[in-house]
């Protein structure tokens, strides 16, 4: 079994906590060869703990591109250098893997859509959220029509980013807290949200936003609420609050209400899917959590290995990236936005 010699740009928190550990697990596909980061520090810790030569540590990453021979590179950029750098890689002729979301504005957003197609390389952007067993299950569900139709929905994701700032959590990163990019917080971690239910639901037709603003680089709304109707004709709300925690339990989490009954997923951690029947009765259906980085993983090796096709290829991320921009621009407008296109009609039809 041939392993992919693999190289890193960034090495950050995203590297630590995610990817990396799904990169140990996956030990007998991937081998990493390379790594680079601005930061001496981490380029001096993760050098020994991968066991990596000098020579293979860069904190430039276009030397690595030139230097290395790579089968991939997995790019943990801040949001703002996604674009930049997958597209130096691309233009190398090297396989990527990048993570969310596209890029920091809706013209970079379109350009890196392209870079596969333009430089003829495959490119896998990391949406975990689209990878997760629960999400996963939640699509099963309503494509079967397990619980009959889907009617609407509800979500609240609460984030409390004041607090977790000053803890050892992605919020506490100096880039998040100051953003170049719109949104803030709404484009970094909404976008996941979003991403999930695009996944589970299909295109959505139009979006209508409402946001609380507040005084604070890091997020423009303490609070998006967002009626979202989807092409199917299914509509739900969608709520990210990101200035303090929801204290009671249960959560409301992502409640799906069908002609059959409800099914409610609390949070992507809590390991079960709940179902409720009109009749009364209830089912459970576990799911194993934090499971999207391993699959997100092993479907780019599968897709190299030419036995599957990359499941959210950068066409696929661009709209979960749009939708947020939409939202934005719906909140800022006042008036609802549409989302995804209609598809094409084939030569002939009208």
């Amino acid at each position: 079994m041939k392993k992919l010699r693999t190289g890193i740009i960034g090495t950050g928190m995203a590297f630590e906590k995610l990817h990396c550990p799904a990169f140990e697990e996956l030990s007998d596909y991937y081998e990493i060869t390379a790594i680079c980061d601005i930061d001496p520090q981490k380029l001096q810790y993760w050098s020994q703990y991968l066991q990596l030569e000098d020579k293979h540590v860069y904190n430039n990453y276009r030397k690595m591109l030139e230097q290395e021979e790579l089968d991939l590179v997995d790019i943990m950029v801040p949001i703002e250098e996604n674009y930049p750098v997958a597209r130096d890689a691309a233009w190398e002729g090297i396989p990527i893997i990048c993570e969310k979301p596209l890029a920091a504005d809706r013209e970079q957003a379109k350009a890196h859509r392209e870079l596969a197609q333009k430089y003829k390389v495959p490119i896998m952007i990391a949406e975990n959220y689209r990878y997760s067993e629960e999400t996963a299950v939640l699509k099963s569900l309503i494509d079967n029509k397990q619980m009959g139709e889907p009617l609407f929905f509800v979500q609240l994701r609460a984030v409390d980013f004041p607090q977790e700032r000053w803890e050892n959590q992605f919020p506490a990163k100096e880039w998040r807290q100051h953003p170049e990019y719109p949104g803030g917080a709404v484009l970094d971690m909404a976008v996941h949200n979003l991403a999930a239910l695009r996944h589970i639901f299909g295109p959505v037709d139009s979006v209508h936003g409402l946001g609380k603003k507040q005084n604070a680089d890091w997020s423009p709304y303490s609070v998006v609420n967002v009626n979202i109707l989807f092409k199917s004709g299914m509509p739900g709300q969608f709520t990210f609050y990101c200035g303090g925690s929801e204290v009671q339990r249960p959560l409301i989490g992502l409640r799906i209400f069908c002609t059959r009954g409800m099914i409610y997923l609390e949070e992507n951690t809590c390991g079960i899917i709940n179902l409720f029947h009109n009749d009364g009765t209830r089912e459970h259906i576990p799911f194993r959590p934090d499971r999207g980085f391993y699959n997100e993983l092993l479907n780019f090796y599968r897709a190299a290995s030419g036995q599957e096709e990359i499941t959210v290829t950068p066409e696929i991320e661009y709209g979960d990236t749009k939708i947020v921009f939409d939202i934005l621009e719906s909140i800022e407008t006042g008036n609802p936005v549409q989302v995804d296109p209609e598809p094409a009609l084939p030569q002939g039809q009208a």
